[in-house]
């Protein structure tokens, strides 16, 4: 099951890689300005995928998501390969929408399945594990999107790109089963099986209402919600114009610059990754503390690397320093998102998600790129062609930020894991009273 969504995973990120890397080439071609770009990189993907994420996300806490999975998984790659005929800042927009409406149905739904296959000490690794796929997509992507374009345009690309995912759909349509939908014992069989079922299905379907109010309780989501909000906006600016950065100032080919970006990016997560999640399941097994106090230091120690990116005089600097924050980054990855699952009830795990995703894109995907944009606009008549540099200098400190609230989130991990831990236990009682009841009855 890991290695399959880690595939969809993979094919999930590929075209906003592409889209970083051949954004320079649209831009000609379609006449476009940066703010233009930035729209269409950041608000217009990020709106539909923040606000669709929640319904999704719903859906998936209550129905089968294997299906939600595949369905989203072949909606998006039909519509990356549509990005392909766009001939216009207006319908490649919409395409773009579309795209986000198919993805949001991926990762909250492909989190919640997984953590019900894994427990609390297991989990870090195990989400790792299928994040990796965004290592492997940044892997693959860059290097097959920087050559494609260099070769063939970018509108062949984005066809390449995006029509191979078509597979991975279908493999998890036929191959996955949700756990849910598994048999289980009828009601007079009043065994353990039973006894999961009801305290998983009848009680573990809460109101809208309910699930907010539970979220909102939570103070280590808040500190995670505000997190993950910084950090997009501020991460997404930057990589968002990253490939821009290096095309204008050190006049790289996408080419040799995708093949650079999948070695920094794709080795450097992939290591970055697998070694923070077996790191906090080896290490710091059930330690959230520990493991947020960690994640907070690698965030701050992110604000100084990434400023020396633009600051340094050799691209060849830059790409080493990029290589450590990549490593640094993706180590943060697993042990993240387990965390968010651990402190919510199992009955709300999706949405969880899917709360972090709505304020991480609209604030973070949403504006980070449109501001980055904006900002080079505006110092344009000020540095000319070095404008880019300095409004991406101007982001990196948001890293302090971030790192901030997962330093406080520490501080309150321990009293929300012993408040889900209760309700869980409660959970189970009522379970038992209502088994007793069957058998009365």
């Amino acid at each position: 099951m890991l290695t399959v969504l880690l595939v969809v995973q993979a094919f999930n990120g590929v075209d906003g890689l592409a889209l970083g890397l051949v954004i320079q080439n649209i831009k000609l071609d379609l006449a476009l300005s940066d703010t233009q770009l930035g729209v269409l990189s950041g608000i217009a993907f990020a709106l539909f995928y923040s606000v669709m994420g929640i319904p999704i996300a719903r859906w998936a806490d209550r129905g089968n998501r294997v299906t939600i999975i595949s369905l989203a998984a072949m909606a998006w790659s039909l519509l990356v390969a549509l990005c392909g005929i766009a001939t216009n800042f207006t319908q490649l927009l919409m395409i773009r929408v579309g795209i986000s409406v198919g993805e949001a149905g991926c990762i909250p739904t492909a989190h919640s399945l997984i953590s019900d296959y894994f427990n609390r000490a297991e989990r870090p690794r195990a989400i790792a594990i299928f994040l990796l796929g965004g290592s492997i997509s940044t892997l693959i992507g860059y290097f097959l999107a920087g050559w494609l374009n260099e070769y063939y345009g970018w509108r062949v690309t984005f066809m390449a790109l995006g029509l191979p995912g078509l597979v991975p759909a279908a493999v998890v349509w036929f191959t996955l089963r949700d756990p849910r939908y598994r048999k289980l014992p009828t009601a007079v069989d009043l065994g353990a099986g039973r006894e999961k079922e009801t305290a998983t299905g009848q009680a573990g379907r809460p109101s809208v209402g309910e699930v907010y109010a539970t979220l909102m309780a939570n103070r280590t989501f808040w500190h995670m919600l505000l997190c993950f909000s910084v950090m997009s906006f501020f991460g997404s600016g930057i990589l968002q114009w990253q490939p821009a950065f290096f095309i204008r100032s050190y006049g790289l080919k996408t080419g040799e610059l995708g093949t650079w970006y999948a070695l920094i990016y794709g080795v450097g997560g992939i290591l970055g990754t697998y070694l923070g999640g077996e790191w906090a399941s080896r290490f710091a097994t059930n330690d959230e503390r520990l493991q947020l106090k960690a994640m907070a230091t690698a965030y701050s120690g992110l604000a100084g690397i990434s400023a020396l990116i633009y600051l340094v005089p050799s691209h060849y600097w830059a790409f080493g320093l990029m290589g450590i924050a990549a490593l640094a980054g993706g180590a943060t990855n697993g042990p993240l998102f387990a965390i968010i699952q651990t402190i919510v009830p199992n009955r709300m795990r999706a949405v969880a998600i899917a709360v972090i995703y709505l304020f991480a894109n609209l604030i973070g995907m949403g504006m980070g790129p449109l501001v980055a944009g904006a900002l080079s606009d505006a110092l344009r008549p000020l540095v000319g062609e070095e404008s880019l540099r300095y409004a991406l200098l101007a982001l990196c400190p948001g890293y302090l930020w971030g790192g901030w609230h997962l330093w406080q989130a520490a501080k309150s991990v321990n009293g929300d894991l012993q408040a889900v831990h209760h309700e869980s236990s409660m959970t189970t009682s009522d379970a038992s009273a209502a088994r007793s009841l069957i058998s009365r009855a």
